[in-house]
């Protein structure tokens, strides 16, 4: 079995969802399922039962996933210990990203990196469903994302940036013409729905009613941002982008349009609590002495 099958496997194996597995380790759905069913025709038999509403372990896959899980984790930490060795590091600091303006932070980044050259910095995108779950598990160590964030196991740090919102519609929408959107606009149409998330951490992003009281429908479930643009672009749904979104994801059939009657997201740094250490706190002081943008 190749590593990456059975990284795939141990994915499949957590989130027990093919398409949640295919965003986390940024395949297509067909990769994983190739992968699994590879898998299963060496193994003789099922890893998974699966039908169209659920997945699930069978006792092979429950005994492969207990098997494979340590001698995985043993063999990434091996090649990570390695690499970091012949680059003179000591150790890696994992930043996810819910944002996707990165380059708007180089200062933050470049910063860290002058001032601890022994440690390095890698940055890796992170899912808006189950947003602090790759905290949980270890395999990210701070997390950038949009604020409050009330987790008793979770600390929140210093504020990065604000980021004013625009409304995103398909290029034939009926308000595309305008040049700008008011927060009453979106009780007029549908919006995705992106579960599973901390309520109060959705509602900050999207709440559910505009300020006269009108209910903000939900409208189909997504996963992934490409989801989300597919929704737009067909013009089933409109949805309330963080402004450098604008910037980062220019499209010809997605126009954005300024809300400025709806509050800013504020994003900051996350981390777990029981797993501080001095690489993070580290980075948060470098933020801390730069400030926000």
């Amino acid at each position: 079995m190749e590593l990456r099958d059975i990284e795939i496997f141990l994915t499949l194996a957590e989130l027990l969802h093919f398409g949640r597995t295919a965003e986390r380790l940024h395949v297509s759905v067909a990769r994983v399922s190739q992968a699994i069913k590879k898998q299963e025709r060496g193994i003789g038999g099922e890893l998974f039962y699966r039908d169209s509403r659920n997945v699930r372990l069978t006792p092979a896959g429950h005994q492969l996933r207990q098997d494979l899980a340590p001698i995985y984790q043993g063999l990434k930490d091996s090649m990570e210990r390695a690499r970091l060795a012949a680059q003179g590091k000591t150790a890696v600091l994992r930043i996810g990203m819910i944002n996707g303006n990165a380059h708007d932070l180089r200062r933050y980044w470049e910063t860290f990196r002058t001032r601890h050259p022994q440690w390095g910095l890698r940055l890796q995108n992170a899912p808006f469903l189950d947003p602090f779950a790759g905290l949980r598990r270890g395999e990210i160590d701070m997390l950038v994302t949009w604020l409050p964030v009330l987790e008793p196991d979770l600390v929140v740090g210093p504020t990065m940036f604000s980021d004013a919102r625009v409304l995103t519609v398909s290029v034939d929408h009926e308000l595309a013409g305008r040049t700008s959107a008011t927060i009453e606009m979106l009780g007029d149409f549908q919006v995705a729905r992106g579960t599973p998330a901390p309520d109060y951490w959705a509602e900050t992003y999207m709440p559910l009613h505009t300020p006269r009281g009108y209910r903000i429908e939900r409208g189909p479930e997504i996963e992934t941002t490409d989801d989300v643009f597919a929704l737009i672009s067909a013009g089933e749904t409109v949805n309330a982008f963080p402004a450098h979104v604008a910037r980062y994801w220019s499209r010809p059939d997605i126009v954005y349009l300024p809300i400025p009657d709806m509050a800013a997201l504020d994003f900051g740094l996350v981390w777990r609590g029981d797993a501080e250490n001095d690489m993070i706190r580290a980075f948060a002081q470098v933020v801390r002495d730069l400030g926000p943008l």
